[in-house]
Parts: C-alpha cells; structure tokens; sequence
C-alpha cells in the first residue's frame, strides 16, 4: 500500500479495512484486497503515532500534543482532546457500560449522552482518562516517571496497564485510578504490551519480550533473539508475533519461547504487527504495509496443541492430580514434558 508522503507509524485492521498513521500527519483507510486508498483523515499538526478503530470511531494520538476522535465514513474530526504537556503515544477505548455498575453510572449524569471513554499515554509521564462526548478529562493517573508508551486494558475486570521508559509497567484500577502492582524486571524501555488469558507480555528495549502471570505477578517466560528492541507485538493461536528494530518480525512458540520462523523484507524497524485470516500484517519506518501468509505455521502450532493435549490428558490418569499440583517439582516437570 503506497500513498504515504513520509514512513508508517502504526496499522489497525477493521473488517476489510486497513487504517494507517504516518509521520506525513494523516491517516489513510485502504481496502486490503485491492491496495486502493478509500479515505485520508486530515487536521493533526505533527506526526500521527497510534490509530484505534472502535464502533463508528477512528481515534488518534500526536506528537502535536492531541488526540482526536474522526467519523470514519465521513472524514470529519468530530472530537479534540487536549491537556497532555507532551506528545500522545498510545491509546484504549472502553465504554463505562463495561466497567461501571447501574448506580456508579448514575453518578455521570453529564455524560449519559455517551459512555464511552478514551484512554491516553504520553511523553508527560502521565495517562489521562477522557470522556469521548464532551472532550473532558475523567482522570489522570500519576506514578510512571517516565513516558508512556504502551497501554493494554483488561474491562471486566477493571484493570489497566501501561508500559513506560521508565522500565516498568503499572497496573490500574480502571474506576478509581488507584495503581495495583508494578512489574519491574526489565532492563529498558516498554515498548508494547498484549494480554491474553490473565498472561501479560511485554516487549522491551532490552532486546527482550516476556511474559508475567498477572494475578501474582511472577514472570514465566522470557523471549530472546532479537538483535535490537521488540517494538511491536501479537499473540495469535499459540504463537507470539514480534516486530523488532532489526527490521525482522518473529514467531515464537509462546509456552517454550522457542523462536519457530524469522520473517525479513522490511529495510527497517517493524512498528506495528496485525493478523487477519491467518495473513500476518507488517507495517515498517520504511513506509511499507506487508503481508505474510502464516498458515503453515498456524496449522503446525495447532497439531503441536493438539498432540500436547493428548499427552497431558494420558499423563494425568496415571497419578493424583492434586499431588501433582501441591508439589512445585512435579509442576515444573509437567511443564516441561509440555515444552
């Protein structure tokens, strides 16, 4: 997909649409089959870092301080939020319905128009919490002392997380904004986050990714080999998906962390990785959008689930489960027969 004027900074799939920001300050809508560019949304002042499709919204953070909410059929700016000191990097969306009990959202009357609720990370140190409808800042959480540069939320249950340059990520209750629990164990900057079944991984500038339980916070599993920072990721069907500052996107087995196929074609760094149809989506600072066919390696993983399934079930018949599970060097041998 060519039509950008400057390199891509983030891609969002939607349907049979793909959206694309660049540092040309616009973003572009392309039909996926055709490579066609269907729509250009105009109006930011600098670079374009993070789109976010939701319902009838496209939502965008900038380095000229904003974040706007776009009609994604008619190209029209419908809403500006303004109040971070800094550049917006990233962005969530929620609706209140999700979080909020029946009386809490009595509370809210000023925004009963809309319930939904955009959520910012910026260069200021800060994650600011706006009401989509009217603009307004909600809340504003305090704690990184670095910029934000990644958030994934958990809505049912009301959870938050943001990763920052200040090597950690944090925690959030959503509702009250109180911060729950920080996980600190790498050695650079948090790039980007993904949340699956309770297991948060992190992709950092340590060259690393790795993978936490996040009721206790205890971290199972660290990805290596990449050659430069993890800056982008995507779980998908067992697999985990990176894009790196060496221009290469891996997969790796996500319980072994074995690095199962390096994909290379991009001439710099992977800012963003989507799955659609079991195609994998690159979008790169060499202002190209490629697209892989993963397949093959979506249909081994799956006969590998399949066969490590049928082992764990023979294997649990054969003593007690709940002597197993008690005794930690019974688990860590299940574990690793799984591996």
């Amino acid at each position: 997909f060519l039509g950008h004027e400057s390199y891509i900074t983030f891609c969002h799939l939607e349907n049979e649409a793909a959206f694309t920001c660049s540092a040309d300050h616009t973003i572009r809508k392309w039909d996926v089959v055709t490579g066609q560019c269907l729509a250009i949304y105009r109006g930011h002042t600098s670079i374009v870092n993070r789109i976010l499709v939701a319902k009838d919204y496209l939502f965008s953070g900038s380095y000229d301080r904003t974040a706007r909410c776009w009609s994604v059929d008619k190209e029209k700016q419908i809403q500006e939020f303004r109040g971070h000191r800094n550049c917006v990097l990233t962005l969530a969306h929620y609706s209140s319905r999700d979080v909020l009990e029946e009386e809490e959202e009595e509370e809210e009357e000023e925004e009963k128009v809309s319930r939904d609720l955009l959520v910012t990370g910026s260069t200021d140190c800060t994650v600011k919490v706006w009401w989509v409808s009217s603009g307004r800042c909600y809340q504003t959480l305090l704690g990184h002392t670095g910029a934000v540069l990644c958030l994934i939320l958990d809505a049912p249950n009301r959870e938050l997380f943001s990763g920052s340059t200040d090597y950690t990520i944090r925690t959030w209750n959503i509702v009250t904004g109180e911060q729950l629990k920080v996980f600190k164990e790498h050695q650079g900057s948090v790039i980007c986050l993904e949340l699956v079944n309770r297991h948060l991984y992190s992709g950092s500038a340590d060259r690393t990714v790795k993978c936490w339980f996040v009721d206790t916070g205890e971290r199972i599993q660290t990805y290596k080999a990449h050659k430069h920072s993890v800056s982008t990721l995507k779980y998908h069907a067992g697999i985990l998906f990176t894009g790196s500052g060496d221009a290469c996107a891996r997969a790796f087995n996500s319980r072994s962390g074995v690095l199962q196929k390096i994909f290379r074609g991009h001439k710099f760094i992977i800012n963003c990785i989507q799955i659609h149809n079991e195609l994998l989506y690159t979008a790169s600072h060499d202002g190209t959008l490629r697209i892989w066919d993963i397949r093959g390696i979506c249909k081994r993983n799956k006969r590998r689930l399949k066969k490590e399934r049928s082992v764990q079930g023979r294997s649990s018949q054969k003593g007690s489960l709940s002597r197993l599970f008690n005794n930690k060097v019974g688990c860590m041998v299940q574990q690793e027969n799984r591996e």
